[in-house]
């Protein structure tokens, strides 16, 4: 392997400019040591490393939105019992902005489409879209990840499934009799998202590593108080102000409400943030 593979997380030197870390020896993900012990793996690594070093805002950002969603993820990856580690899938599905929405509809921090949300219990209609709760689209992605770690019982494989969906996974692993997505002939996106997850991981650990110096994390506010509503509410602007919030700060802290109302003609029990000021 070429000798920039040595160790763990060092920058590499640059001309005028910030460059990529070295690929390190390997990465442990998951409790999985990961080696970039072949020239496929090494190279593929050193794409990623060099993507997230050069794509300046999009990394600065995401090192500074890990302050307000982070302390929201990690507890509820915890209580699941998935690896904490999995907040870096969030990270490259969303570059952890939960509001946003793919060009195929997928939508949240853990880009859930539809069909993959309302299979895994979130509401999706025109007034609530449990995508954009970030406690219930995680707890959702935890159930995804628990079910596919019972097929594949390898954490990267399990990352690699969902981006190209456990059905494919298991089709893959049967007909390349290879147990390890590392092993696997995959589509090319599936093939570089682990690495990105791995590099994600590395830059979030080390971002000077990349020559990034952000020392500010946007904070996370945690709700003044929370309304549980199990009827509907005719109408959620009145609704803040009678909670002391504009309608803005209401939307902005529940992201899920789609509507200006809440019909809830099924009696469903919601929890609704009322942020503070």
């Amino acid at each position: 392997m070429p000798a920039a593979a040595q160790g763990m997380y060092q920058p590499a030197t640059g001309q005028g400019h910030p460059a990529p870390p070295a690929v390190p020896a390997y990465v442990v993900f998951a409790g999985d040591t990961i080696r970039f012990d072949t020239t496929e793996k090494y190279e593929r690594m050193d794409r990623e490393l060099m993507s997230f070093t050069y794509m300046h805002t999009t990394s600065t950002l995401m090192l500074k939105r890990s302050g307000r969603y982070f302390p929201q993820i990690e507890p509820v990856l915890r209580q699941k019992g998935v690896p904490e580690d999995f907040k870096y899938l969030c990270v490259i599905e969303s570059n952890l902005d939960p509001a946003a929405v793919s060009v195929s509809g997928a939508a949240g921090l853990w880009q859930f489409t539809k069909a993959t949300a309302k299979e895994f219990g979130l509401d999706v209609d025109a007034e609530v879209d449990e995508r954009y709760n970030i406690e219930k689209e995680t707890l959702a992605a935890c159930e995804y990840l628990l079910r596919a770690w019972k097929l594949f019982k390898d954490w990267p494989t399990v990352a690699a499934s969902y981006n190209c969906g456990m059905g494919g996974m298991v089709r893959r692993v049967a007909e390349q009799k290879q147990g390890s997505s590392f092993d696997l002939w995959l589509p090319e996106e599936t093939t570089r998202y682990v690495y990105r997850i791995l590099a994600a991981k590395m830059l979030f650990d080390n971002p000077e590593a990349f020559g990034f110096s952000v020392t500010e994390r946007y904070p996370y506010l945690p709700p003044r108080r929370t309304v549980t509503v199990s009827g509907p509410v005719p109408n959620l602007i009145e609704f803040a102000l009678e909670n002391g919030v504009t309608y803005a700060e209401l939307k902005r802290a529940n992201l899920w409400l789609r509507d200006v109302r809440l019909t809830n003609k099924a009696q469903k029990t919601y929890q609704i943030a009322i942020p503070q000021k």
